[in-house]
């Protein structure tokens, strides 16, 4: 997107600043200028000469915070418009409050290559609503049998590389990916899966499972991966982030693997730990998501890790469907939901549970996801990039999945009651969502 054109000077009066690079949590002015972050005081006087240029936003009892980052969303595009486009996800993004999203490369065809990439960004400057960083492919096709040419990629613009949607089951494979990524400074994002274990699976695997005679994923499936992906890092000193953590286990092994000194950071996403898997007693294959729901005790395990810092980032995990794949029998059903409008109230309920601070949370969808794809965003320090979220904590409202910007509504969440919503948006100081 140009974040030149449209940008506004404002200033935005009395809000709660929540800047987890800076530790700042205080109510203060911010003045916003030619797209960037001008000043940040108590109070900000506007002499005669600039009462007219500036806009003024009364922000008393909102939050101003770095605009929100999700790093694992899937916008379909190209390949599979009919259930998602740059432009629909992007839109869905900035309602969302998320003024950057890294999109994954199981596209059709697959980004493994410059020219997927080139288009996905063109798409992004002409169409998006908020920053696109494209995501390349560990495997050519996301095959996991030849490793993609990294070095295009990184030249033409990835911000990492995954094969998500599918794990890269050869450990060689895996090993020679990290040590090529290392060359490049590539971020690679794992999706840790044994297929072996886990083929023909349909929830999770246990009395839940059995009582519903469902053939089951075990948590085991997960956490084979995320420990010999560890060891893999550990071995070649790249870095290596885990997608969507959802076992205890998982979060046991990622606490230790950091305690050693490897260089590994993780993510997980809302509806591991608000949803768990007694909901497929209903059949609804809404709830049909790949890692599977998991038992209470994970997701009280997730918490944990989230509180003490195991687990770094919360992203959605953001997956359109269509209804032609998602209202099916759930045998049959695709996997995968859409989170992008419905991620932030539940991110925020942690922090009224006692999970997490507002710096904590924040963090978890700005600084941290900046910090591990190396991108410049997540602050709100003077002189940067004025990508920025404005939260009203306190509104209370119903999902409502017919008003989402996304062309798909495969949201588990519709017709919840939460709390905390994003009112507005800006990417380079242009207004790019007010729900006003």
């Amino acid at each position: 997107m140009d974040t030149k054109q449209n940008s506004v000077d404002l200033v935005l009066r009395n809000g709660r600043v929540i800047d987890p690079a800076r530790g700042l949590d205080a109510v203060v002015d911010v003045l916003i200028e030619n797209g960037i972050i001008a000043e940040m005081r108590a109070k900000i006087e506007l002499g005669p000469e600039k009462l007219s240029q500036f806009e003024q936003i009364d922000a008393s009892g909102k939050w101003i915070v770095p605009g929100l980052i999700d790093m694992h969303v899937h916008l379909r595009e190209p390949g599979e418009e009919y259930k998602e486009t740059i432009s629909s996800g992007t839109q869905a993004a900035a309602a969302g409050g998320f003024t950057s999203v890294a999109c994954m490369p199981n596209t059709q065809p697959v980004n493994d290559c410059a020219a997927v990439t080139q288009y996905i960004l063109e798409k992004a400057r002409d169409e998006g609503s908020c920053r696109v960083f494209p995501v390349g492919a560990i495997s050519k096709g996301i095959e996991g049998k030849n490793i993609a040419e990294y070095g295009e990629l990184r030249a033409t613009g990835v911000a990492a590389v995954s094969d998500d949607g599918r794990p890269v089951m050869s450990s060689m494979l895996m090993r020679r990916a990290l040590e090529y990524a290392k060359t490049f400074d590539l971020l690679v994002i794992s999706h840790c899966e044994d297929m072996d274990l886990s083929i023909g699976g349909l929830m999770n695997e246990g009395p839940v499972s059995t009582r519903l005679g469902m053939r089951g994923i075990p948590r085991v499936a997960e956490e084979i991966m995320v420990a010999r992906d560890i060891l893999l890092a550990e071995l070649t000193g790249s870095r290596l982030h885990l997608a969507h953590i959802s076992t205890a286990g998982s979060v046991a092994l990622i606490r230790e693997a950091k305690k050693r000194g490897v260089p590994v950071s993780a993510e997980t996403a809302p509806h591991y730990f608000t949803l768990n898997e007694e909901l497929i007693s209903t059949f609804d294959p809404v709830y049909k998501v790949n890692p599977p729901l998991r038992r209470p005790e994970d997701i009280e395990a997730i918490k944990a890790g989230l509180g003490d810092g195991t687990i770094d980032v919360i992203a959605s995990d953001h997956a359109p469907h269509s209804a032609v794949e998602k209202e099916l029998e759930f045998e049959y059903a695709a996997n995968g939901i859409i989170g992008l409008e419905s991620s932030l109230p539940l991110i925020l309920r942690l922090i009224r549970e006692g999970v997490l601070t507002p710096l904590e949370a924040v963090a978890k969808v700005s600084r941290n996801p900046a910090r591990i794809l190396a991108i410049p965003f997540g602050t709100l320090r003077k002189g940067t990039t004025a990508d920025l979220t404005l939260i009203d904590p306190e509104v209370k409202y119903t999902i409502d999945v017919n008003r989402f910007k996304s062309k798909s509504r495969n949201c588990p969440f519709a017709g919840i009651e939460v709390q905390g919503k994003a009112v507005m948006t800006l990417v380079g100081g242009r207004v790019v969502f007010s729900a006003s």
